[in-house]
């Protein structure tokens, strides 16, 4: 059924243990100490979001290196620039041998977040170690290229050309996507995850997904509600500008999307068009692998991800499951980790994963 604009609002209104948490811990901006303060470029807010990650490895549901339980490896790999590059695998410590194919390993592979300009491995290590060390599963994590200095579509080949290094690979890395093929990443890498199960499914990838992970994803990336379909138009109220009129409280994170938007339409050249919900696709969403979503009620990215949810489930018959944080913003568990909920996020992460793996097993 269709959410109506009283239940989609209500949505947006702020957890009151998030409130408590920006009085007590603001968002950090850059201090006079810090080597990059004073420099306005993508250089310097890459410096500011990884010494924020540092911060944050202290806790215990956010793992360091855990080298007794996970075994981690850097490898460079072509693209087809001509380019390298880098990839980390992680396995499961007591596979010895990785060309002896492990005992019904999943494979996922990652995509990070961070606009398609920021962002690089240690964003979704995290979520490798874990998938790692809690499901058995052997994990890709992709370090593709960001704009500006390399615009679009440099993200999504490499992405691709890594998901395809990954199936080819599979058995020399401990794996086997028979158990499980999942494609994920948060934000901008929900999108790329989003965007490269259609291609993989148009392409015949061999071993074929079999789930997909849409963390915050960016679906239709620009405020454009005409490009969406007509019947969920009246649904999509949170992103800045739209159909709201200050009934949404702002995202403490994304909380000038507008001003990104016009960053990033200067970063895209050509324009973007390897969207899901907007792109010309002759198989619609139909046939694509299962979906676990999570979306946050303050985030203006909320909506598209709802939409999204709706449109694999009711119009594609994509099996879904769907985890939604009222109250809560746009990565709010790295921001605020000391929440409850940040805790459960976490939590709720590896389980919608597991869900995936089962999702698996039902086919």
């Amino acid at each position: 059924m269709p959410r109506t604009r009283e239940e989609l609002l209500s949505l947006g209104v702020v957890d009151p243990a998030l409130a408590a948490e920006l009085v007590k811990h603001p968002i950090r901006n850059p201090q006079p100490s810090d080597p990059y303060y004073g420099r306005n470029d993508y250089s310097a807010h890459r410096e500011h979001r990884a010494t924020k990650l540092r911060e944050l490895h202290h806790l215990r549901y956010l793992p360091g290196p855990i080298p007794d339980q996970v075994v981690e490896e850097d490898h460079k790999i072509p693209v087809r620039d001509g380019a390298e590059i880098t990839v980390r695998i992680y396995r499961p410590s007591h596979v010895a041998a990785p060309a002896a194919v492990a005992q019904s390993r999943p494979l996922i592979v990652m995509y990070h977040e961070g606009g398609w300009a920021m962002g690089d491995l240690t964003d979704e290590e995290v979520n490798c170690r874990l998938f790692c060390r809690d499901l058995g599963a052997v994990c890709v994590n992709v370090d593709y290229r960001l704009a500006p200095e390399f615009p679009f579509p440099t993200w999504i080949n490499d992405s691709w050309d890594a998901l395809q290094w990954a199936a080819k690979n599979a058995t020399s890395l401990g794996a086997d996507p028979s158990a499980g093929f999942i494609i994920g990443g948060g934000s901008a890498g929900g999108n790329i995850a989003a965007v490269l199960a259609h291609v993989a499914r148009d392409e015949g990838l061999s071993p074929p997904l079999t789930g997909q992970y849409l963390c915050v994803p960016a679906i239709t990336c620009f405020r454009r509600p005409e490009l969406l379909p007509e019947r969920y138009r009246d649904e999509y109220l949170s992103h800045p500008g739209v159909t709201r009129s200050g009934d949404q409280a702002t995202d403490p994170v994304l909380n000038d999307l507008e001003k990104a938007e016009e960053g990033m339409r200067a970063l895209l050249k050509p324009p973007l068009r390897a969207v899901p919900v907007r792109r010309a696709l002759p198989r619609g969403h139909r046939d694509l692998p299962a979906a676990y979503l999570q979306v946050c009620g303050l985030d203006p990215l909320r909506d598209e991800g709802l939409i999204y949810e709706r449109i694999l489930r009711e119009e594609a018959d994509v099996r879904t499951r769907l985890d939604l944080y009222p109250g809560l913003g746009h990565y709010f568990w790295t921001n605020f980790p000391r929440l409850d909920a940040s805790r459960r996020f976490v939590e709720d992460t590896t389980q919608g994963v597991k869900w995936l793996l089962e999702q698996q097993k039902k086919t």
